[in-house]
């Protein structure tokens, strides 16, 4: 038996907290018990914990009738709307595989690559110089959300396709955004772990699409100037659609600063590592929007507890077609992953 077992009630947020010596024959008796009532039940097994989620009409349940079983230490009301992403659901981190990398727990994942594809030779020769330096997944975006509809879009089914190549060429799994629902079919063919861009956050009938649809890995950026909760809010859309692989990505916010592009939320780190058992990464290029913040935000990040790096490589970034001025040249992207080689000796976490 687990050392302790949590037991959630849905609709009126409540959990019930199970007695180290609770047997599993005490813990079906009370699932059988609300079931009676008309709820359903949530099975989720940890290795320090196991939790049974009860979801539907609670209003009914009256705690006292669990409060005075011989198996139920305690009841604890939960207050936050997301029952999913829940920390208190879930108190084990999550441990995402993409294709094979881990994100969460004690690893540190590095995503690097650039903004946008542009050639094959421009993305498999920056695939091999970012692996060569540690890297574990390559990002590139084919579908560009643009500000300006004269800006570069991408190339589309093109863009993946090099992508994919690169892949073949390395073996490191892609990561890519998501633009729209006709999409999703092509990424779950291609794509290894599916970005959700920051002005999709709160795209709320693209998000149930996902997932219902999206059969790998999500990477949700949170939006321009959303709130931890309404972020999280986001990331429980796509849970409760039916895929709980989800890792959250903070990417900087709007404040009244505009000598920087966004403004780099650190708190954000130890925040939803409290509200949340879901993996954080920080993407410092997006953040800053000039080049050499980059590497001294990913090291704070780093020191911050965050659990991966998405930052932007261009060989060429003073030609690139789409946000140049905040990408690394892969000689200076290898700099930085050798000092947090270094950096990373006082955290918890291995690469």
């Amino acid at each position: 038996m687990a050392k302790g077992l949590l037991c959630y009630i849905g609709g009126n947020k409540m959990i019930i907290v199970f007695k180290p010596r609770a047997t599993e024959n005490d813990v079906n008796r009370i699932i059988a018990k609300v079931e009676r009532m008309g709820l359903k039940t949530h099975l989720s097994k940890g290795e320090m914990s196991t939790i049974v989620g009860l979801v539907g009409d609670t209003t009914r349940v009256d705690p006292k009738q669990f409060e005075v079983d011989e198996c139920v230490e305690r009841i604890m009301k939960v207050s936050e709307p997301y029952k999913l992403a829940n920390r208190a659901f879930h108190p084990e981190d999550s441990i995402i595989d993409v294709s094979g990398v881990q994100v969460g727990g004690n690893n540190l994942t590095l995503i690097a690559g650039p903004c946008s594809v542009e050639s094959k030779e421009q993305v498999i020769e920056i695939a091999r110089s970012i692996k060569k330096s540690g890297a574990h997944m390559l990002r590139g975006g084919a579908y560009k959300p643009r500000t300006s509809p004269y800006s570069f879009q991408g190339m589309g089914t093109q863009g993946l396709d090099i992508l994919v190549a690169a892949k073949e060429e390395t073996g490191l799994p892609i990561v890519s955004e998501l633009m729209g629902e006709k999409y999703i079919d092509e990424f779950n063919d291609k794509v290894d772990l599916v970005q959700i861009g920051a002005r999709n956050m709160q795209n709320f009938d693209l998000l149930k699409e996902v997932g219902r649809r999206i059969k790998k890995p999500v990477l949700l950026k949170r939006g321009l100037s959303n709130t931890y909760e309404e972020w999280i809010m986001s990331a429980e859309y796509i849970m409760a659609n039916g895929n709980p692989n989800v890792i959250l990505c903070e990417r900087g916010i709007r404040t009244f600063e505009t000598y920087t592009r966004n403004t780099l939320d650190l708190q954000a780190i130890p925040v939803i590592k409290r509200l949340t058992h879901l993996p954080i990464i920080i993407d410092p290029s997006h953040a800053g929007g000039k080049w050499w913040l980059v590497d001294p935000m990913a090291k704070a990040a780093v020191v911050a507890g965050a659990d991966g790096l998405m930052i932007e490589v261009h060989n060429d970034p003073e030609c690139a077609l789409c946000d140049g001025p905040q990408s690394l040249k892969p000689e200076k992207y290898d700099d930085l992953i050798q000092d947090i080689k270094q950096i990373i000796k006082i955290t918890d976490k291995t690469l």
